[in-house]
């Protein structure tokens, strides 16, 4: 058994998977320079909290607020997700999992008294922008 048999189909479209970005991604950046043009400063790809090993896209420390951008086919987008063709037994349980993750994360954050904004990578930038204006300040 190939090391890629467990999530990818084959040699191509593991390599295709590989190169999906964890961060930077264009909607990331979208909204980044919207909000920094707006005056907002924050981290990015960082952990809210130090203690748990989850990152959100944006992180308004002193405003206690995360911003996830989450991508449609991985999270699992009720507009855009596609369920896989090609190897599902793995893909539909993956998916589960990261929505679960998800709603995890933001209970964690909010009672530790953080506002979580999270939208898909399709929201328009301006909106998304407007959001999280409205949750900093």
């Amino acid at each position: 058994m190939a090391p890629y048999e467990s999530w990818a189909s084959s040699p191509a479209s593991r390599a295709v998977m590989r190169a999906n970005r964890r961060r930077d991604t264009a909607p990331e950046i979208a909204v980044r320079r919207l909000a920094h043009a707006t005056g907002l400063r924050y981290r990015v790809d960082a952990r809210p909290l130090p203690n748990l090993n989850r990152r959100a896209d944006l992180v308004f420390r002193r405003a206690r607020v995360a911003v996830f951008i989450d991508g449609c086919y991985w999270h699992g987008c009720p507009e855009h997700g596609t369920v896989a063709k090609t190897n599902a037994d793995y893909w539909g349980p993956k998916i589960a999992r990261n929505r679960k993750r998800d709603a995890e994360t933001d209970k964690l954050l909010t009672d530790a008294g953080w506002t979580v904004v999270r939208v898909w990578e399709h929201a328009a930038p301006r909106e998304v922008v407007d959001q999280i204006i409205a949750a900093v300040r």
